[in-house]
C-alpha cells in the first residue's frame, strides 16, 4: 500500500519507536521567540544541559515588539524583559538571532520562508500554534508548549505520537474577489473549530495547486483553528521556485540534490487517509467569521444562524458568541459599521497580501470613522513595501503603515483593539479579548478588510472590484 506525504516525512525522521508510546521524532529546524524560551532556556540552565545542535535553532523577536519606534526602548516592561531575556539567551548558547533592528527581524513564521529556512521534507517546530504555516512547502510542522521547547533544545528530539490523516481536496476555480484566506475560512466554517481535531491534514485539489506559495502558506496557518495538529501542501514546481536562489537555500550542487529527494515528496495514489473532504472551490464566496471562534463564519451575503433547530448546548453557546460580538440571529453582517481595520499577523502580512491591498486601495481613501493599520511581516516585506511605492499608497488612502511584528493580531504588546469596537482583521483569531479586552473581531482576507477600511462597514469586495 502508498503512503500519504506525512508518513514518508514522518518515518525518515523517526529517531526511536516506544513500543505502546510516541516515536521519538528528530527535528530539522527549532524556530524560537521570546515568549515561549525563557523558561526553556532557564530549565536547561538548571540542569546544566547544552543547547544540542545551535546551528539548527533560529530566534527572532515579534509577539511582544512594538511596531512604532523600534530604535527606542521597548517602554512595556514585561516585553522589554523577555525581549532583553531572548537576547541574553541566544549570546550565552550560540543561537542566530534577528532581534530588533536586524534586518532580518519579523515574526517567526514569515521570516523562516522568506529566509530559505523552511525547506519540503523537513520537521519544523516552534514554541507557536501557528507553526503549520510552514507545512505550505510540504514539511511536517507544528507548535510546541514550553516544555517541548526545552526538551527540542536539549536533545534536538522530540516524543511525539503519530497522528490520524485527513485529506482535504478544494477542486476547481476561485470566484472572483476569492483568495486563500477564503478558502480556509470556508473550510473551517465547514467542520467547525474542532473538526480536524487530532489529525494532520493535507490540502490537495486544483485550486491548492493554483496558489502561491504566499496563498499556500495562509491556508497551513490557519490548520490549528480547526483543532487540527498541523497541515501541509505537497511541493510542486512553484513551491521550488520560491526557495531557490534565497539566502539559507541549499546552492549549486547541494540544491540539485535536495531537489531531487524534493520531488518524490507528495502521497502516492493508492495512499490511505483516515478522512477525506471533497470541496468545491465555485462554493466558495468572500468570507467574514461573526463570532468569538473561527469556526464562527459565513459567506459576505450571508445570515447569521439562528437557534430555532439548535440542542441547547448549542444555543448556549450561540448566544454567548453574539451577545459577546453584539450582535443578534439571522441578521446579516454586510453594512454593518467598524472602527478598526488591521492587515497584518503571520496570515497575511507577507508582499503579497500587502500588494493586493494596494491594488484596491489605489487612488482611494478610507473612510473617516475607521482606523486602518498595515503591519509588515518582516523587515524585508518592510523594505519591499517601500521599494514598490506601496507605502505611498497607503499613506495616500490614509492607511498608518507600521513596523514588522505582531501587532494587533493578539493582545500582547501595545496594538490592541478598545472595548466594545469592531475591527475586520486579517488575522488568524477572533477569541473574546484577542485584540484586546472587549475587542470585537471579524476575520476575513486582505481583499475583504481593505473593502472594510474604504467603505467604514463590512462590504462585499467584488463591488469595489466591478
Amino acid at each position: 500500500m502508498g503512503k500519504t506525504l506525512v508518513e514518508k516525512i514522518w518515518e525518515k525522521h523517526v529517531v526511536r519507536s516506544i513500543e505502546g508510546g510516541p516515536d521519538v521524532l528528530y527535528i530539522d529546524k527549532h524556530l524560537i521567540h521570546e515568549v515561549t524560551s525563557p523558561q526553556a532556556f532557564a530549565g536547561i540552565e538548571k540542569r546544566g544541559v547544552p543547547v544540542a545542535r545551535p546551528q539548527q535553532v533560529v530566534a527572532t523577536a515579534d509577539h511582544n515588539v512594538p511596531t512604532l519606534n523600534q530604535h527606542l526602548p521597548i517602554r512595556e516592561e514585561l516585553s522589554r524583559k523577555q525581549v532583553e531575556k531572548l537576547t541574553e539567551n541566544c549570546a550565552n548558547h550560540g543561537i542566530e538571532l534577528y532581534g530588533l533592528g536586524h534586518q532580518y527581524q519579523g515574526i517567526v513564521h514569515v521570516i523562516g520562508p522568506e529566509l530559505g529556512f523552511t525547506q519540503p521534507g523537513m520537521t519544523i517546530v516552534c514554541g507557536d500554534s501557528h507553526t503549520s504555516t510552514h507545512g505550505a512547502f510540504g514539511a511536517i510542522a507544528f507548535g510546541i508548549g514550553t516544555s517541548e521547547v526545552e526538551m527540542v533544545l536539549a536533545t534536538q528530539c522530540l516524543m511525539q505520537s503519530k497522528p490520524k490523516l485527513m485529506r482535504i481536496n478544494v477542486e476547481g476555480s476561485l470566484n472572483k474577489g476569492v483568495v486563500a484566506k477564503d478558502i480556509i475560512l470556508y473550510i473551517i466554517a465547514q467542520i467547525s473549530a474542532s473538526g480536524a481535531t487530532g489529525f494532520f491534514v493535507e490540502y490537495a485539489g486544483s485550486a491548492i495547486r493554483s496558489l502561491s506559495m504566499e496563498g499556500r502558506m495562509t491556508i497551513c496557518n490557519m490548520s490549528i483553528e480547526m483543532g487540527a495538529r498541523g497541515g501541509l501542501i505537497a511541493p510542486d514546481q512553484t513551491t521550488f521556485d520560491y526557495v531557490q536562489g534565497r539566502e539559507f537555500a541549499p546552492k549549486g550542487e547541494a540544491w540539485n540534490k535536495k531537489l531531487a529527494d524534493w520531488k518524490e515528496l507528495y502521497s502516492d495514489a493508492d495512499a490511505q487517509f483516515d478522512e477525506e473532504i471533497n470541496i468545491n472551490a465555485a462554493d466558495i464566496e468572500p468570507m467574514i467569521t461573526w463570532g468569538t471562534n473561527p469556526g464562527l463564519g459565513i459567506g459576505i451575503n450571508g445570515h447569521l444562524p439562528t437557534t430555532e433547530t439548535l440542542s441547547e448546548g448549542e444555543k448556549r453557546n450561540l448566544k454567548k458568541a453574539m451577545e459577546y460580538m453584539g450582535l443578534q440571529e439571522g441578521k446579516t453582517l454586510k453594512g454593518m459599521p467598524v472602527q478598526h481595520v488591521f492587515i497584518g499577523s503571520c496570515t497575511n502580512s507577507r508582499i503579497e497580501d500587502l500588494r493586493m491591498v494596494a491594488d484596491i486601495v489605489k487612488g482611494r481613501r478610507k473612510n473617516d470613522n475607521v482606523k486602518v493599520m498595515i503591519v509588515p511581516g518582516s523587515q524585508q516585506v518592510a523594505a519591499q513595501v517601500r521599494a514598490e511605492g506601496l507605502d505611498k499608497i497607503f499613506e495616500a488612502a490614509g492607511f498608518e503603515v507600521r513596523q514588522a511584528g505582531c501587532s494587533a493580531c493578539l493582545g500582547m504588546n501595545e496594538d490592541k483593539v478598545p472595548a466594545g469596537e469592531y475591527c475586520v482583521s486579517t488575522s488568524n483569531r477572533n477569541f473574546e479579548g484577542r485584540q484586546g479586552a472587549g475587542a470585537r473581531t471579524l476575520l476575513a482576507s486582505p481583499l475583504t478588510a481593505a473593502a472594510a477600511a474604504i467603505t467604514g462597514v463590512v462590504t462585499d469586495v467584488r463591488e469595489l472590484l466591478g
